[in-house]
């Protein structure tokens, strides 16, 4: 056995100790008839931090609050612990002449972690610091496991992220994370309804997997004895809607796609799509820039922000390029001028970009040159427009070059945060499109969207022209929230199981 499985070995047998004094200690409450866990609940009137934003309101008055134990120390008659609760932090003095000699006692037992009940009147410390003066402490839950120590804590980001109850408890910047994820998403929502946007719910469970170029998770209905699949985008049940007469609809949910995981991406993740009738791409811009501008002014109070060392201005009015154009602008390449697949197949050899067989075409090879030297220069919020149609199936055509169509991405920080149309809602163009994509599928891709027969009848009966708009929202509360990874801003991230 080498030193480092030594260290691990003693390092469990020390665990497995330190959990086992827990437990005789739960074992001596429940054999004197005072088990923690059959309290039910417990009458807390304040919270620790409306306590110290209001001092001069509490000062002196009865207050109760509970909390986890967070940091304890016992200087023989008196001691002081730190309790934690969904606010954040307070600090109290608690002693054997308040409490009395055997509940003083039973204080001196409990643990970091541990969770009690508290009251007690409200003081400051000869050190100022706002306190309570515990009259009264009732254990309410015993804590079977130590908490990371107080110097080292929770810092492998792979178990933070298994962990995420103990990344919580131990690291509060997580939770302020969470807490602003909260109040963007209730934000973004208020922005829908002050703006007349009906929010809806549609099917996660589809008989197709439709509205996006994605790999979907399979599963199968026992009853219906038919293979069905988790949604990768709710885009076509939310314009059947816009036929049946909703002019502004909104959805936000969860997407789910089986594909790769990097800090960008999780196999599961929040989406918000809407659509408005009678608009076009044009105004999902103008909606888009004053929807991230207004929900960043409200929740950080500011449009101006730093993410991950490089300020990002949303404020000032966001740029809008064609495709084409961004890159003329990055490689000297000018589409406009390249108008077959064979000089489309010389250019992208000679630029060294390689192509599938199926999708050596002009438009294909404008989404990877955009790809390859483009994307990851936007640093700016910029709205790059006019994509070819090749892959963009559910998107009106642009009445001046029927090779593209009306559609815009919105990249910050070399990353795109949101993909928007003039929507398709000629349904004879659509059924053509989907045609494509399934030769596209018999060729091999198995992102490409499939036949969707009922969403080809719904316009059949009549769309009106149609704005819609997908943005990611976890990419949204990365940026707002400077975190690095997605799964920083993702509860319980996918992770593959440890057992």
């Amino acid at each position: 056995m080498n030193e480092n499985e030594n260290i691990e070995q003693n390092e469990e047998l020390d665990l497995n100790h330190l959990m086992q004094i827990r437990r005789d200690k739960l074992k001596e409450l429940q054999d004197a008839g005072k088990d923690p866990f059959e309290i039910t609940k417990y009458d807390r009137t304040e919270f620790s931090q409306d306590i110290k934003d209001n001092y001069e309101q509490y000062e002196g008055k009865d207050v109760s609050v509970a909390g986890r134990i967070m940091a304890k120390r016992i200087m023989g008659k008196a001691s002081f612990c730190t309790i934690q609760d969904a606010k954040g932090r307070i600090q109290s003095y608690v002693s054997i002449n308040d409490l009395g000699e055997e509940s003083y006692k039973a204080f001196k037992t409990f643990d970091i972690g541990d969770i009690i009940g508290l009251k007690g009147f409200v003081f400051k410390t000869r050190t100022e610091e706002i306190s309570i003066h515990a009259k009264e402490v009732v254990l309410l839950t015993k804590s079977l496991r130590d908490l990371p120590e107080k110097f080292h804590g929770l810092k492998d980001i792979d178990l933070r992220y298994r962990q995420r109850y103990v990344d919580l408890i131990v690291n509060p910047e997580v939770k302020e994370t969470f807490l602003l994820r909260s109040r963007i998403l209730k934000e973004i929502k208020n922005f829908f309804d002050e703006n007349g946007y009906l929010e809806v719910d549609t099917p996660i469970l589809n008989t197709i997997a439709g509205g996006a170029a994605a790999r979907p998770f399979i599963t199968h209905h026992n009853t219906l004895d038919m293979d069905m699949y988790l949604r990768i985008a709710n885009e076509l049940y939310l314009k059947r809607l816009i036929v049946g007469g909703f002019d502004r609809v909104y959805e936000m949910g969860r997407m789910f796609r089986n594909e790769g995981m990097d800090i960008k991406h999780n196999p599961e993740f929040t989406n918000v799509e809407f659509y408005a009738a009678y608009q076009d791409y044009n105004d999902m811009m103008d909606f888009s820039e004053n929807l991230i501008k207004t929900v960043a002014q409200k929740v950080l109070g500011t449009a101006k922000i730093n993410y991950q060392g490089t300020d990002i201005d949303l404020e000032s009015p966001w740029r809008r390029v064609t495709m084409i154009d961004a890159i003329k602008e990055a490689t000297g390449v000018d589409f406009n001028t390249i108008n077959t697949d064979e000089d489309a197949i010389a250019i992208a050899k000679e630029k060294g970009i390689e192509m599938e067989e199926s999708k050596k075409t002009r438009g294909y090879i404008i989404n990877a040159f955009f790809e390859e030297f483009v994307e990851e220069t936007l640093i700016q919020p910029t709205f790059i427009c006019d994509y070819p149609v090749e892959i963009s199936p559910l998107t009106k055509r642009k009445p001046s070059d029927k090779r593209l169509v009306e559609r815009f991405e919105l990249f910050i920080d070399g990353r795109e945060y949101g993909n928007a149309y003039s929507e398709l809602n000629d349904p004879i163009d659509q059924r053509g499109r989907f045609v494509e994509q399934l030769k596209q599928r018999d060729a091999g891709d198995d992102e490409a969207n499939m036949m969707d027969e009922d969403f080809c009848m719904a316009i059949e009966y009549g769309m009106p022209p149609t704005g819609g708009m997908g943005i990611g929202i976890d990419r949204l509360v990365m940026l707002l929230t400077d975190s690095a990874s997605i799964r920083d801003v993702i509860l319980f991230p996918t992770m593959r199981p440890l057992i």
